[in-house]
C-alpha cells in the first residue's frame, strides 16, 4: 500500500477517539507517549554494543539486581528511564508501576496528574539483549480509582490491583528486523510498523485475528520434571504426533522472549505455555501478573485468542500485590481450551501418557 494511504498510529488513535464524543483526547496522548518511549528504546537497542548500552547494570561482574530477584542489564535501567519520563510530565498518569521498580511511582508533585495508570515491562527478554536476539516493551493501561482522582492523592499498591478485564488498552512492542508497536484498545488489535525515515508509527496490520487452531507450541522443555500432570500431558500427546491421540504433528519453538512468542503466536497461531510448576514451590508462576500476563491476555483475547492460568482465565485473576507471578497459558482458543480441559479434569491414574494409547507401543 502507497505510504500515503497508511494512517499513522496518531490518526488511527484520532479515528478511534470519534467513537467517544466525550473523550477529551488524555487517552490518545498517553498512549502517544508510551510510543515515544517504544521509539527511544529501539533507538538505544539498535545501537547496541556501538551504544555502549550491553551488560549488567553496575559492572559485568555482579550487575544490581531488581525486586524480581533478577540480575539487571543496563537496558533494563535505560528503558525504564524512558518510560518514566517520557510519561510523568503530560498530566495523563495518576501513577506509574514497573517490573523494574519496587514500589508505585509517584507523578512529581511538580507535574499535573491524570485519569490512568500505566504498568509495564520496559523490556521484556532481555536476557537476549547481549546475543542479538528480538526483545520488547509490554505495556498496560487502567483507569485510577475515583478517590485517586478525586483527592489527587499519590498512588499507592492496591490502586494498582485490578483483574485484567479492567484495562482500558495495552500492548507490546517488539525490537526485531522491523520495529512494531501492537495496540488494543477494546476494539480488535492493529500493528503498526515504525517507518524509520518518517520517524511514525505506520498502521500496517489491522484487525489481527489469532488462528484458533495450530500446530506449534512454545515451552521451555527443560521444566518438564517439574510440570503438573495436565502440562506434562498435553506436551506429551504434541510430541507423540501423527501416531498419537491427536493424530498430528506439531512443531515446539521455544524463543525466551515472551514478546517475540506472542508476536509469532499472534501473527501465524501457536500456543504458548509458562506454567506453574514445583521448581520453586514458593512462587505460583514465573510471569508477573500485571507486568506480562495481564496485556498479553488482554491481546489476545481481543484477537480472537485466549488467556488462562491453566485452571481459570487469565482476565478475572484478582492480582494481590503489584509484583505477583502467575502461570500463562495464551494462544490458539481451541489449544487453550483443551489445556484448560485437561487442568479440569479428576487426576488420573497415570494411564493417560501417549505410550498407552491405542496406536502405541504399550497397550493396556
Amino acid at each position: 500500500m502507497p505510504l500515503f494511504q497508511r494512517f499513522t498510529l496518531t490518526q488511527y488513535l484520532i479515528e478511534e477517539r470519534r467513537r467517544f464524543p466525550g473523550a477529551n483526547g488524555d487517552f490518545n496522548a498517553l498512549i502517544l507517549d508510551v510510543a515515544l518511549a517504544c521509539k527511544a528504546i529501539a533507538r538505544a537497542v539498535a545501537f547496541g554494543e556501538l551504544g555502549g548500552v550491553l551488560g549488567n547494570h553496575n559492572g559485568e561482574a555482579g550487575g544490581s539486581v531488581n525486586v524480581q530477584g533478577e540480575t539487571q542489564k543496563k537496558l533494563d535501567v535505560i528503558s525504564n528511564q524512558y518510560f518514566t519520563r517520557m510519561n510523568e510530565w503530560g498530566g495523563h498518569l495518576a501513577g506509574m508501576a514497573s517490573e523494574e521498580m519496587d514500589d508505585a511511582y509517584q507523578i512529581p508533585a511538580q507535574q499535573p496528574r491524570g485519569n490512568y495508570l500505566l504498568v509495564f515491562d520496559p523490556l521484556d527478554g532481555s536476557s537476549n539483549i547481549d546475543v542479538n536476539v528480538s526483545v520488547g516493551s509490554i505495556f498496560s493501561i487502567l483507569r485510577a480509582p475515583q478517590a485517586v482522582i478525586d483527592s489527587g492523592r499519590d498512588v499507592i499498591e492496591a490502586d494498582f490491583l485490578q483483574p485484567g478485564s479492567k484495562q482500558v488498552a495495552a500492548g507490546y512492542a517488539l525490537y526485531g528486523p522491523t520495529t512494531m508497536f501492537i495496540l488494543t484498545v477494546g476494539n480488535g488489535v492493529s500493528g503498526f510498523t515504525l517507518d524509520p525515515n518518517l520517524g511514525e508509527f505506520m498502521l500496517t496490520h489491522s484487525h489481527m485475528q489469532v488462528p484458533a487452531d495450530t500446530h506449534e507450541f512454545a515451552i521451555n522443555a527443560s521444566n518438564s520434571r517439574f510440570w503438573e500432570r495436565p502440562v506434562k500431558r498435553y506436551v506429551d500427546e504434541c510430541l507423540a504426533g501423527k501416531t498419537g491421540p491427536r493424530g498430528k504433528d506439531f512443531n515446539m519453538r521455544w524463543i525466551a522472549s515472551m514478546v517475540a512468542e506472542a508476536h509469532r503466536i499472534l501473527m501465524r497461531g501457536g500456543v504458548f505455555l509458562y506454567p506453574r510448576d514445583t521448581k520453586d514451590p514458593c512462587k505460583p508462576g514465573r510471569l508477573r501478573l500485571l507486568y506480562e500476563a495481564n496485556p498479553i491476555g488482554f491481546i489476545m483475547e481481543q484477537a480472537g485468542g485466549r488467556a488462562s492460568t491453566g485452571h481459570q482465565p487469565m482476565l478475572g485473576v484478582q492480582p494481590t500485590s503489584l509484583h505477583q507471578r502467575i502461570g500463562l497459558v495464551f494462544g490458539s482458543k481451541n489449544e487453550v481450551e483443551r489445556i484448560e480441559r485437561y487442568h479440569a479434569e479428576p487426576a488420573s491414574t497415570g494411564q493417560d501418557n501417549p505410550l498407552f494409547a491405542e496406536r502405541s507401543l504399550f497397550r493396556t
